[in-house]
């Protein structure tokens, strides 16, 4: 108990940011803390910290004593839990990361309704649309749009992304809406080159016919917002997901393009490394994130 003790403490330094912060969690006393950090690593055998006035720097060895002791802190309180009978309090900070656009609008409700319902669970919702090592930087669990192909994590699929073409009127110049995929190859394009860059191609919604076209955009961005924006000031249509410009289609702010045809839905997934345990901070919020898309629809 006192060697997890010791571990406790050095993930609760890593995640507070500073040793004071860690003291005040735990509600101890920054020499306290100071001394348990240097115990742990006289016990490991391996500086864990790089300390600066400024701040505190995982070295190797503790990046990997922060994951393994994630790890086994949570494999502990899940044991404790099934010796109480299996009723834990989903408690202690889950870090999840989540795609911008995503992380903003559509799982936020989630979030605050699962931290209403867990009181003591905290929650650092990251903001990120790059790949994460989930284990290397103390990651719970991520919300990913596309597949998981990371045979480490366990996917659960949550829903999926319809996506349509979209463009400002003042692009169409007075022109009628285009009907037919191949009319929109000629216009002045945006590329979200996460998932197209210079190829588009659309899908029939009745007869599944299939038409593909090239584009050389004007822009290219891995951000979704900034090129909805973008598309609004009218520099280039773009596909995108259907959520994200449902207002602005109801304004007239943006018109759809080809509106029988569809470009490929992108799956959505919730992802986290594969465990024999599982904390009950984690498994609730799978709960969650499920019952929110659920309620929705298959479709976001």
């Amino acid at each position: 108990m006192d060697r997890l003790s010791l571990l406790e403490t050095f993930v609760r330094i890593v995640e507070a940011g500073s040793l004071s912060a860690a003291a005040e969690q735990l509600g101890s006393t920054q020499p306290t803390i100071s001394r348990r950090l240097q115990a742990l690593e006289r016990s490991l055998g391996a500086r864990l910290l790089n300390r600066s006035t400024r701040a505190l720097v995982l070295t190797e060895e503790g990046q990997r004593c922060f994951a393994r002791a994630r790890e086994l802190l949570e494999a502990w309180q899940a044991f404790e839990s099934d010796m109480h009978g299996g009723g834990e309090e989903p408690s202690g900070t889950l870090r999840v990361v989540a795609p911008h656009a995503l992380g903003q609008q559509h799982f936020i409700g989630a979030v605050v309704d699962y931290l209403r319902r867990y009181p003591r669970v905290s929650v650092e919702w990251i903001l990120n649309d790059e790949v994460q090592n989930l284990v290397a930087q103390g990651i719970d669990c991520v919300i990913r749009v596309g597949e998981v192909t990371d045979l480490g994590l366990v996917a659960v699929k949550l829903s999926e992304v319809e996506r349509i073409a979209v463009a400002a009127p003042s692009l169409l110049q007075g022109s009628s809406v285009p009907r037919e995929p191949s009319e929109l190859g000629g216009l002045p394009w945006l590329a979200l080159r996460t998932f197209y860059r210079t190829t588009v191609a659309m899908t029939h919604l009745r007869d599944k016919r299939t038409q593909e076209f090239s584009i050389a955009p004007r822009l290219s961005t891995d951000n979704l917002h900034a090129m909805k924006n973008a598309a609004l000031l009218g520099l280039g249509a773009c596909v995108i997901s259907a959520w994200v410009v449902s207002s602005e289609l109801a304004e007239g702010s943006l018109v759809q393009l080809a509106p029988e045809w569809r470009a490929a839905p992108l799956p959505v997934f919730v992802a986290f490394p594969q465990a024999p345990i599982y904390p009950a901070k984690l498994r609730r919020f799978i709960e969650a994130v499920r019952k929110v898309t659920q309620a929705a629809g298959s479709r976001a």
